[in-house]
């Protein structure tokens, strides 16, 4: 499970990305480099060919099993994001291979978006030429999906229905995981009385009842973790947020909207492949600055936030992928 949003643009016009990855620990993830002239190809079975492609913008995101292609969460140089998240339940349908260069696994998508586009624009022309197909990288399956995407004026949600690639514009710029977006988008009018504000007191016959305390207003906001709670939560978060001041803000509004996404190790389990039980935890949260072109993120062990400056990434080396922390621990203070 994930959760996606943007935070609503700060005064000096900085757009900022949040996504958290909820799952199991276990898949191998890394730090990825794809240069601006990456050379591309979609997965395909063996002895055939998926679709290829010659990236324009160089790509800084979340890569899996060692492949730097294989991206998760990542940005561009374009100033565009994109974000994989689970979609099991049925709400995801692969397409069969074909063979006729316009196939692409699940987890290329991405790789092929942000090295080729620089708008929302050119993703719904790109996506229009491409068919997705399910290939496990060593999962055992092909992890069902939809992949959201975010440019700074807007954000769309790439739906993999029976009839085919959906692209569908998204206002709230928010995503979780199963059902649609539309659905999401209908169960947001349950919340719709949701403040801010603590309410007025209210007489009840001869009595006069008042609210206990701060944050009544928001009495009824859902605190689990599933598709539509997180959904709701994060679009509450957003909605009655403070407008961030510049780009920094925006990513410390971000983060603090992430801190009410985070799982904590045990609450949550699922069956293991092998027997047992799994925590599903909130194995890293990303940041990306569509306007300061910077990738931020943070990972279930380390606390400590680890930003890469997209301006100082050298694009012309080969793809590329690095280790990222998992052991971290606060940072002593010297009291004189």
């Amino acid at each position: 499970m994930c959760t996606n949003f943007k935070v609503k643009p700060a005064q000096d016009g900085s757009i900022v990305v949040g996504r958290s990855m909820e799952f199991p620990v276990g898949i191998p993830t890394a730090l990825a480099v794809l240069p601006h002239n990456y050379a591309g190809a979609g997965a395909a079975p063996q002895g055939k060919s998926g679709k290829g492609w010659t990236a324009s913008y160089g790509v800084v995101g979340m890569s899996a099993f060692g492949n730097p292609q294989w991206l998760s969460d990542g940005m561009s140089t374009a100033g565009l994001s994109a974000h994989f998240l689970y979609m099991p339940g049925g709400y995801c349908t692969y397409a069969d291979f074909v063979g006729d260069g316009k196939d692409l696994g699940e987890l290329d998508v991405i790789a092929f978006l942000l090295g080729t586009c620089s708008s929302l624009a050119d993703v719904k022309d790109a996506m229009a030429d491409v068919r997705v197909w399910g290939d496990d990288p060593g999962m055992g399956f092909a992890p069902p999906c939809h992949i959201l995407v975010h440019d700074k004026a807007g954000s769309v949600a790439i739906e993999l229905h029976a009839d085919g690639i959906h692209v569908v514009d998204n206002p709230t710029s928010v995503g979780t995981n199963a059902p649609y977006l539309d659905w999401h988008l209908i169960n947001l009018s349950n919340y719709v009385g949701l403040s801010a504000e603590v309410p007025d007191p209210v007489k009840v016959g001869q009595m006069t009842v008042t609210a206990l305390g701060q944050g009544q207003g928001l009495m009824g906001l859902p605190g689990d973790y599933t598709p539509p709670g997180r959904f709701v939560r994060a679009a509450t978060q957003i909605t009655l947020s403070d407008q961030p001041k510049d780009s920094h803000d925006a990513e410390i509004t971000a983060l603090h909207i992430l801190n009410t996404l985070d799982i904590t190790p045990g609450i949550i389990r699922e069956p293991a492949p092998k027997g047992g039980f799994s925590d599903e935890v909130t194995v890293w949260d990303s940041i990306a600055n569509l306007t300061g072109l910077r990738y931020s993120y943070r990972t279930v062990t380390d606390p400590t936030v680890y930003s890469v400056d997209l301006s100082k990434v050298d694009f012309t080396k080969a793809a590329r992928v690095q280790d990222i922390s998992w052991q971290g621990s606060f940072v002593d203070v010297t009291v004189e």
